[in-house]
């Protein structure tokens, strides 16, 4: 094997963590800010690129540093190592409510497609890279554009998906229908294209978006309930307009209760 091969625990039920257990010489890389907590005497590292060996040289590292750019991700991630005698342990942890899932790479055949913000942390050794999109209907209204991310090598990986996750395995020729931003990732047998609703009323009342993401097997495919733009839009609906606090929320007078509210002056 290329990359190591780490132990892992998953921890927790809506907000969860993964713990790695590293051997003497064993190290793990993560995006910058999902780390949670580490034995004493691991080292800390913050790299050029996904610090693989297809990231090695000076070249290798500018070309990984452009990928990760490529993506809207940092041009930095941060290492982990255990350079002592005895097994050591790092955890990382959600970046918002949802599932952990574990990505053997081999069982994928070496490469596992997913959203450019899925990856969590994976063995070192494994490559984070682009995967272009060579269909033009997927790239413009695919919601990820031209590029998602492929997770390459014999390790184990690590990604997130939102809300309750769903693992569906297709059949030669089956297909389904997945809103594009609830795709977590896909084997990379799966073939991926967008299909328009189609029809007047579905396109201007739907209020489902206008393009399904269709994916035809074989291959496994991960789908999340919760994508983080529609968390994120729902917070950003619900916020008290003006910076205030919305003292009417809930309330039967709603808006009128502001008015009658001792902070309130004319």
């Amino acid at each position: 094997m290329t990359a190591h091969e780490i132990d892992y625990s998953i921890y927790g039920e809506e907000m969860q963590y993964v713990e790695i257990e590293l051997d003497p010489n064993e190290g793990v890389v993560a995006e910058a800010g999902s780390f949670m907590m580490m034995d004493n005497g691991i080292q800390m590292e913050t790299i050029f690129g996904d610090g693989s060996q297809n990231d090695s040289g000076f070249l290798g590292k500018i070309l990984g540093a452009g990928k990760r750019i490529l993506t809207g991700e940092s041009i930095f991630m941060t290492a982990f190592y255990n350079n002592l005698s005895g097994k050591r342990k790092v955890s990382f942890a959600s970046p918002y409510p949802g599932k952990i899932i574990p990505i053997d790479l081999t069982r994928f055949g070496g490469k596992f497609i997913c959203q450019k913000d899925a990856f969590l942390c994976a063995a070192k050794g494994v490559s984070i890279g682009i995967e272009f999109s060579k269909k033009l209907g997927r790239g413009l209204f695919g919601g990820e554009g031209f590029i998602m991310q492929k997770l390459e090598g014999d390790g184990m990986a690590f990604v997130h998906a939102g809300g309750t996750m769903a693992k569906k395995e297709l059949q030669v020729g089956e297909t389904m229908m997945v809103d594009t931003g609830c795709i977590i990732g896909f084997d990379q047998t799966v073939d991926y294209d967008i299909e328009f609703i189609g029809g007047i009323k579905n396109t201007i009342f739907g209020g489902e978006g206008l393009f399904f993401a269709k994916l035809q097997g074989p291959g496994t495919v991960y789908i999340q309930s919760l994508p983080f733009s529609r968390l994120a839009g729902r917070v950003l609906a619900s916020a008290p307009r003006g910076g205030g606090k919305d003292k009417g929320e809930g309330s039967i007078l709603g808006g009128l209760g502001d008015l009658l509210d001792g902070d309130n002056r004319f």
